[in-house]
């Protein structure tokens, strides 16, 4: 008899995506006033950024092939533990060195819920079904980053930058409890243990798969767009524009509202039309969205809408195609890989985004979003590419 593993509440799968995504934006707010407290400078303060993406994405090269061989749940409290105690460091680092490092630790924790709700959603439910399932997490998760920088920026400005790590321990506890009381076992039985050779084989396997290459590298190319405006916007709104960190994390709220859009019609509608046909929708608002940030900043047009409305489209757009591409990458590989894949896509997304958010950090000047929307447009126009030219062939 075959193995049919449980179907697990959705709630426990939004809550294990948006724990780490909540630790990335609640800090971004206070990140411009870093430089001040920390007595540093702007590149060394964008290292909070760039090395949590770089955290989540090395580390999910190893929590996949775990979660395939040792089973979802045990790698996922595993991983909970790490996010908390990083958590915990990160609000009593007394350098930004150690902030730095606790970050890193916390990225490393975080990232295992994003590789287990993927690896869960592909044990219980077929491709076109599981863009679907994943498009409703992902729109419901949405909720925590939409409202995470409105509430670190108000506790940024109320208790200082520490508070927001408070709040972040708390919510990794409540979620480990959730998680060892809810949260069934769905992998495969029987996989083998895989040493570093045996990583090295399943990743190769995975990487050969011409589909999962395609979607994979069009979800990473174009949620760069994502990270490049998570890198650069702060700075533009506080530093150039003038506003407090609060009015950043209030209108933030406006992104996450067209990326919960763009997750809901994926939901409505990757079942009826297929995954493909919603990626390829996807890239094109994001394309459309990225343009339009460039075009203003390349004029001279400046503002809170010239910035935040175009990224509205971007956000859609990564609604639309993030869960199908995701769910059609891992579904290009065997069923026994599908953590292996799952942590390889999202590796390769993180590694994107964080070379976005450093590129926006290298062009940074001080001045207003030019920097920004070159980095996008050059991610949604190298991500659309590979849908067409790898993707939608394969």
């Amino acid at each position: 008899m075959s193995f049919a593993p449980p179907r697990p509440p959705i709630l426990i799968l939004i809550a294990i995506s948006a724990i780490g995504p909540a630790a990335l934006n609640i800090f971004i707010p206070s990140m411009p006033g870093l430089v001040a407290a920390f007595n540093t400078d702007y590149a060394t303060v964008q290292l909070t950024l760039t090395l949590y993406l770089l955290g989540l994405a090395v580390a999910q090269l190893v929590f996949g092939p775990l979660a395939d061989r040792y089973g979802r749940r045990p790698v996922l409290l595993w991983g909970l533990g790490l996010y908390c105690l990083g958590s915990l460091l990160a609000a009593l680092a007394p350098t930004i060195e150690a902030l730095i490092a606790a970050r890193v630790l916390q990225a490393i924790g975080g990232c295992v819920g994003l590789v287990v709700a993927r690896a869960v959603v592909r044990d219980v439910w077929p491709r076109d079904e599981a863009a679907s399932v994943l498009g409703l997490v992902t729109a419901a998760m949405a909720i925590a980053p939409a409202i995470s920088p409105g509430i670190g920026g108000l506790l940024d400005g109320t208790f200082g930058w520490r508070a927001g790590f408070y709040v972040l321990i708390a919510a990794g506890a409540i979620v480990f409890v959730a998680s060892a009381r809810m949260l069934p076992e769905t992998a495969p039985k029987g996989l083998a243990v895989p040493g570093v050779a045996g990583l090295a084989l399943a990743y190769a396997r995975v990487l050969k798969s011409r589909a999962f290459l395609g979607y994979a590298l069009c979800s990473g190319c174009c949620a760069m767009a994502f990270f490049a405006f998570l890198a650069g916007a702060p700075y533009v709104v506080v530093e150039h524009l003038g506003y407090p960190p609060v009015v950043y994390g209030a209108a933030f709220a406006a992104i996450s509202v067209g990326y919960m859009i763009g997750n809901m019609t994926a939901n409505r509608l990757s079942v009826r039309i297929g995954a493909p046909r919603m990626v390829a929708y996807g890239t094109v608002f994001t394309m459309l969205g990225c343009t339009i940030v460039f075009t203003l900043a390349l004029v001279g047009v400046e503002g809170m809408a010239a910035l935040f409305l175009p990224m509205m489209l971007v956000a859609m757009g990564n609604g639309m195609l993030q869960p199908n591409a995701i769910a059609a990458a891992v579904s290009g590989v065997d069923p026994s890989a599908a953590g292996t894949a799952s942590g390889a896509a999202g590796c390769l997304q993180m590694l994107l985004g964080g070379l976005a958010a450093q590129l926006v950090g290298v062009l940074h000047t001080g001045g207003g979003a030019l920097p920004t929307g070159m980095v996008m447009l050059g991610g949604a126009l190298v991500g659309t590419a590979c849908y067409w030219l790898v993707a939608r062939r394969a």
